[in-house]
């Protein structure tokens, strides 16, 4: 792995950003039930992963914007907004994609979405999308197990570790099965917390007494990881999740994909449909490029050292 010092949240390099010449203009819709906030570090991904493909807003490309505020009632009039447009493509992140799937929309979809596509019932198998869709996936979710080995290493006397999940989310029941299985293996307990609201969240925080916080991510803790990180600080709980928006944000460790990449993708999925390829005849992808990332700042604010041998490891260490 590639170590690199972080002083601050770093900017994104599209490169040299050069529409081809002799490309169509095309209208592209970005859907997702969560708000604005939610998008803002994937956004400059996306737009590099376009420009890269020869798609460049102001040129050749306009990118279209729809965010439902938490509201996920708001997303089918959104879609038919941007059907009505049109888009030629629409891409759908998190809680949206289930409910895009079943309008079946009549223009191709791509979908991000940090659960299982299987688990929820959107495709057959990742092999097999349903005609008109296709996407990527970001759930990998024997890293909760690994996630826990590494909470395992920093406290080798852990033994109470508290998890915060949202039942809603698809493959939450497998990523809840290999965390057990885990911790049963290291004599630890797990508390689990089921919060898919603030009040939930907050009602979580309230009952909490453990040594170690473990967050699945999806999201809605995406939207809330200051405030998470926030009271993990302040009990001196180190608190590890999978996204390094976390860690960014306090989390003392993230270990999961390298969300960039997944997003920089979308632009591949875009570039082979507006080519003519049909979205069902492009599998939908798992993770491949993984990072760990660790905040130094936070380990000295709760009294943690981190061995060499992890920080050695790892991809990402905010100072």
């Amino acid at each position: 792995m590639k170590r690199r010092v972080l002083l601050a949240t770093p900017l994104l390099a599209a490169g040299p950003a050069v529409a081809q010449p002799n490309r169509p203009h095309a209208r592209i819709g970005l859907l997702t039930a969560q708000r604005a906030a939610s998008m803002e570090p994937f956004l400059p991904t996306l737009r590099a992963g376009l420009a890269a493909a020869g798609l460049v807003e102001g040129r050749n490309l306009t990118l279209e914007t729809r965010f439902g505020d938490d509201d996920l009632s708001r997303v089918p009039a959104l879609m038919e907004e941007l059907v009505r447009l049109p888009v030629q493509v629409l891409l759908v992140q998190g809680a949206a994609v289930s409910v895009v799937v079943r309008a079946r929309p009549p223009v191709p979809v791509v979908f991000v979405l940090s659960g299982n596509p299987v688990a929820a019932g959107i495709a057959q198998s990742l092999a097999r999308p349903p005609v008109g869709f296709t996407g990527l996936t970001l759930l990998s979710a024997e890293l909760n197990a690994k996630r826990l080995e590494l909470l395992h290493d920093l406290r080798p006397g852990l033994r109470r570790v508290a998890v915060i999940a949202n039942p809603d989310h698809p493959g939450e029941t497998l990523e809840r099965s290999q965390i057990f299985e885990m911790a049963e293996r290291l004599g630890i307990t797990i508390s689990l917390y089921h919060t898919r609201s603030r009040a939930e969240l907050d009602a979580a925080f309230a009952a909490m007494d453990a040594d170690a916080l473990c967050v699945f991510a999806d999201g809605f803790v995406l939207q809330n990881r200051e405030a998470i990180a926030r009271f993990a600080i302040a009990r001196r709980m180190p608190l590890i999740s999978g996204w390094r928006a976390f860690a960014e944000s306090g989390a003392l460790i993230t270990y999961g994909p390298r969300l960039a990449e997944s997003y920089r993708r979308f632009a591949y999925f875009v570039d082979r449909i507006l080519r003519g390829t049909p979205p069902e005849e492009l599998p939908i992808e798992r993770p491949s490029v993984f990072e760990l990332v660790i905040n130094q700042r936070t380990a000295a604010a709760i009294g943690v050292e981190i061995p060499l041998s992890l920080l050695a490891r790892a991809d990402l260490v905010i100072e």
